[in-house]
């Protein structure tokens, strides 16, 4: 091999420079291929790809090839986190980067040869696989090598002319020195490195445990000796309360039936939320409960002191399997507190803005710069001898309080992605412009069945909604049989598999909705245009449709198959329900009436009508039916509820729910039950279904008790038995108490997922909400991946009955198992950040009103449940549940004067089973009991650190009377469209007045950043599909 002539860095940088630009050859991982216009590649060896990642993440670093040794290098060292980092950025289109297998490549393989440790073998295979890359590429184009490796540097570094070895810094200073974020973000890892080697070396003490090696975890597991299972911090207690859920092998074996508590930070072991960790358990003598009083978010956790429940089984963390680190949004030290650490102090305390993360250590000289803004962080280390892990800044995010700066915390907090669809995804999108319209092409119609002139075809939804996933037809057969059609927007035709946007889809999974916007998983080019079934327009789609008894309703015979349709009505909810009620004035409402004479439009008029009418009349039938099998009834009034706090498009939902509503969702869930039985039955080990498992009676303990203050026996046998007596609870006097109860019922429940049939034994499919034996999602594929999923299993099911050869490999059980594993992740951080958000706008709501003068900060509050030290209450009007103290900091307790108007004076609290009584020294006595109204103040306790949350403050024991000026406002809920308007003009005001000129969605962000409504049944269906955490989740209980 030649020496070569480009020794120093500069003559490095010119010599890639000369070089040509059309070489020949380029390698390519699925399909992609690396750019032609970059001057050199870039091979990074194992500790930098380890190290580095997130600056190999930049988009102007190009022409990166990973190598197979490296990528394995992460997998072993750094868990499935940062390895699925890794494989996400080799499979995003807008990276430059590709990965070489080069183990697999006879000329690049090197034996590990004797006494050579794993480091050296693996930096060596990286050099050999980069000086066969050059030489593939015809010594054309030059490849660096960058390497932490020093000796790497002098051994390589001019050993192979074209090849050259320096490390990293010296890269980014020579190549890049304008890329001042990577520069910064470089130096802010090297510094936290610098810190922990220090460390390591000047300090013998340890302030925890050693881990235990994996071999003796394993064993150990195995032996049942110890228990692994997924660290839950109690955030309300995060200092000394967390809970292992037993996982695995662990929760089949063994005798718990309750989480493992470990109590404190030193029984935690450096284990952070979210780890999978391995636990001792302690002796029973050892064994402590949980605190059942009430508690604020702070971390000295002011309710230790209170009397805890029964002892449970207590354990310790002796090792942890797999770190389940991810990006934290932290808050640098107010400028006090950076000083009384000192002046010379670079190491800085941040405090993370979940409260379930421990302080991070990061060295900075930028604390006093970055202490107005929310800063992200990651942790690097946490070693024996230190109290917290260390960290490193990555990037600023927004300044504290600011409504964008607060949205990127909660999208960042929830690992949520909203880059905009790169240029290669958008290149696979259809056309569809008025210049070059988008038409049915002839090979489809060949293809499909044509049903826009056989079939009357109509869609119900939301006004002013434009993502119409799902139509419904009805009519009459030959025979005198009823024919009911659902018909599903065709997005698997768009959207081929593996392709760059369905890889975007499958990372998404799921589109994201938060108070004031949405983030799209596909494109709005088929979200809202050609896969919303629009009325008038022909479209793809995928279809069902029953043969139905003419009088029994019964099914006679199901096609499935691919569809064009022309929607010839598209309803809005009320219009639908006047129809359905006989009142025809609706008509001058309905675009599609308008330019008929009048005999067209009288034909057209009974022939919806009639349509409506029997939908509906099929739809109770088959309601009927599920009910006979114990379906929850989880509509009407509880919908309300989820939706003040869980759902953004609350000002939707009528307050009493028309029966049409139920028509719709009915179809769909029909729908979705006949696509589950078709695919596991055409392939029983891979099909994707969504199971509902019963809950756990235990679970149900607080819903029993408070209905029995109420006089009512809640049965929680069955779904059945619950269903019925939760519909016998009902309080003629106040409605809000089946309202509650039906929330609690809601909370008690498990969460539904998504699994592969065979990951699962045909008893475990049921779905317990719905009361059905098999159950998916195939209704909405612009807005779920797993609904793409199932249309491509629907699709070659079909081929399958065909004899015809299957497009596309479906997933193995293994790979969908792990797929379905995402999607629930995706699930849960998309119910999280809406949840979050929906805090975030009622928060804002509340924070610039005066809570002793503005008359909107008093309301009629609920009692729902009773704690040691206060209650929680549920307030109706803004549908927010929160904790009101009945003893306050200063050990004083609430009292009641002769006018009903709350005072804190000394005394104590006594509780019961359903009631507690605050007792004054001077003998004054009063009772708040289960399910009393009660007059709150609503005020909000800022956090610089964390956000904000809304304060309850009990100012009477008596309801609130509204008075006259307020009976408008206070009589139906804030609905949530008036909640984000409210507090998004008073941010635009505030940042005119400081004529600072931001844009609330920037232009970038239009394409795949909607606020347009959503449809209502899918909405629906999620609520009776019981896949939401109830609100209460969030105060210390």
């Amino acid at each position: 091999m030649g020496r070569s002539r480009a020794g120093s860095p500069r003559e490095l940088r010119a010599s890639c420079c000369r070089c040509e630009a059309d070489i020949i050859c380029f390698a390519a991982t699925d399909g992609k291929l690396l750019s032609s216009d970059v001057t050199h590649y870039v091979i990074p060896d194992w500790k930098v790809v380890q190290d580095y990642l997130e600056i190999l993440e930049f988009p102007e670093l190009k022409g990166i090839i990973f190598m197979q040794t490296a990528c394995q290098a992460v997998q072993h060292q750094r868990g499935r986190r940062q390895y699925n980092k890794l494989r996400n950025l080799l499979k995003d289109a807008r990276h430059d980067c590709i990965l070489f297998a080069n183990e697999f490549q006879q000329c690049c393989y090197l034996p590990r040869e004797r006494g050579e440790s794993m480091e050296k073998w693996q930096t060596r295979s990286i050099y050999n696989a980069a000086v066969w890359y050059y030489h593939h590429c015809q010594d054309r184009m030059p490849v660096v090598m960058v390497t932490e490796d020093e000796e790497a540097v002098q051994q390589y570094g001019s050993e192979t002319e074209g090849v050259f070895v320096i490390s990293f810094k010296n890269y980014l200073d020579n190549f890049w020195p304008d890329l001042k974020a990577a520069h910064e973000l470089c130096d802010s890892i090297l510094q936290s490195r610098r810190e922990r080697e220090n460390e390591s070396q000047e300090s013998h003490g340890k302030e925890y445990p050693e881990h235990l090696p994996l071999e003796v975890l394993e064993a150990g597991i195995k032996s049942g000796r110890y228990i692994q299972g997924i660290l839950n911090v109690n955030k309300h207690r995060a200092q000394i309360e967390a809970f292992v859920r037993l996982q695995g092998a662990s929760s089949k074996d063994s005798d718990l039936v309750s989480d493992i508590l470990i109590h404190g930070m030193k029984a935690r072991n450096r284990s952070i939320h979210g780890d999978v960790v391995v636990v001792e358990l302690l002796p029973k003598n050892e064994w402590k409960g949980r605190t059942v009083a009430l508690c604020e978010n702070d971390c000295d956790d002011k309710a230790s002191g209170e009397s805890p429940s029964e002892p449970m089984p207590t354990g310790r963390v002796v090792g942890i399997l797999q770190k389940n680190w991810r990006d934290y949004v932290v808050t640098f030290p107010s400028k006090e507190e950076v000083q009384s650490q000192g002046k010379t102090a670079q190491k800085i305390l941040v405090t993370p803005w979940d409260y379930r993360i421990p302080k991070i250590r990061i060295s900075t000289q930028q604390a006093e710069a970055l202490q107005d803004f929310r800063v992200v962080v990651r942790i690097d280390s946490w070693e024996s001898t230190s109290v917290y892990p260390n960290g490193h800044f990555v990037r600023v995010l927004g300044r504290i309080g600011d409504l964008e700066g607060e949205i990127a915390t909660i999208l960042v907090e929830n690992s949520i992605s909203v880059i905009p669809f790169s240029e290669a995804q958008m290149c696979e999108m259809p056309v569809n412009t008025p210049e070059n319209p988008w038409k049915v092409s002839r090979e489809e119609e060949q293809k499909r069945k044509d049903l826009r002139k056989s079939h009357l075809v109509f869609s119900i939804d939301p006004k002013g909604c434009e993502d119409v996933d799902d139509t419904l037809s009805i009519r009459t057969l030959n025979n005198g049989n009823l024919e009911l059609g659902v018909h599903i927007a065709d997005v698997t035709h768009f959207v081929a598999p593996n392709s760059y946007i369905d890889i975007e889809a499958r990372t998404r999974a799921t589109t994201y909705y938060l108070a004031d916007r949405r983030y799209d998983m596909l494109p709005s080019v088929l979200s809202a245009d050609l896969c919303s079934l629009l009325g008038g327009v022909d479209r793809y789609a995928v279809s069902i449709m029953w043969e139905l008894d003419k009088t029994s309703y019964e099914i006679k015979e199901v096609w499935y198959g691919r569809t064009i349709i022309r929607s010839a009505y598209k309803l809005f909810y009320e219009a639908a329900q006047e129809l359905l009620d006989g009142n025809f004035s609706v008509v001058d409402d309905i675009p599609e009436f308008k330019d008929l004479d009048e005999k067209s439009r009288q034909a057209k008029l009974e022939e919806l009508v009639w349509a409506i009418g029997k939908l509906t009349d099929i739809a109770r039938h088959v309601r009927a039916k599920r009910d006979g099998c114990g379906a929850l009834e989880l509509e009407g009034v509880e919908v309300r509820v989820q939706l003040d706090d869980k759902k953004n498009i609350h000002d939707l939902i009528p307050k009493q729910p028309l029966e049409v509503h139920e028509t719709v969702a009915e179809c769909m869930i029909l729908a979705n039950h006949w696509v589950a039985k078709k695919i596991w039955e055409s392939f029983p080990h891979q099909a994707l279904l969504r199971q509902h498992p019963p809950p756990h009676q235990e679970f149900f303990s607080e819903l029993r008790e408070c209905a029995k203050a109420k006089g009512f026996f809640i049965d929680t046998r069955s779904n059945k038995t619950l269903a019925d007596s939760l519909d016998n609870a009902n309080d003629p006097h106040d409605p809000i108490v089946n309202r509650l109860l039906r929330s609690m019922a809601t909370q008690a429940m498990s969460n539904a997922l998504y699994f592969s049939t065979g990951s699962c034994a045909e008893e475990e499919f049921h779905h317990y909400g719905l009361a059905l034996d098999k159950y998916t999602h195939f209704t909405s594929p612009i807005r779920r991946y797993s609904d793409i999923v199932v249309h491509r299993l629907l699709m070659a099911a079909i081929s399958k009955d065909k004899k015809m050869e299957i497009k596309g490999n479906l997933f193995s059980n293994k790979d969908l198992e792990e797929l379905c594993r995402h999607i629930n992740n995706r699930n849960r951080a998309a119910q999280h950040s809406q949840k979050q958000s929906t805090e975030l706008f009622q928060c804002m709501y509340f924070k610039d009103k005066d809570p002793a003068t503005e008359e909107r900060c008093i309301s009629d509050g609920v009692i729902y449940s009773i704690r040691t030290n206060g209650v929680l209450v549920f307030i109706p009007r803004f549908g927010i549940k929160g904790a009101a103290y009945l003893k306050n900091k200063d050990g004083l307790v609430i009292s009641s004067g002769p006018d009903s108007r709350s005072a804190w004076k000394p005394g104590s609290l006594q509780r019961f089973q359903n009631k507690i009584t605050s007792t004054t020294t001077n003998g004054e006595s009063v009772t708040f009991h289960l399910f009393d109204h009660v007059t709150v103040r609503i005020s909000v306790q800022a956090s610089r650190c964390h956000s904000d949350t809304i304060r309850l403050e009990i100012i009477s024991n008596k309801p609130y009377k509204i008075p006259n000026t307020e009976l408008i406002h206070q009589s139906s809920p804030l609905l949530k469209s008036e909640l984000v308007k409210e507090v998004t003009k008073s941010m635009e005001e505030a940042q005119l007045a400081q004529e600072v000129k931001v844009n609330i969605i920037q232009e970038e962000y239009q394409e795949y950043c909607q606020t347009k409504g959503r449809s209502l049944y899918t909405l629906l269906e999620e609520i009776r599909d019981l896949a939401l955490l109830d609100v209460s989740n969030n105060y210390g209980i």
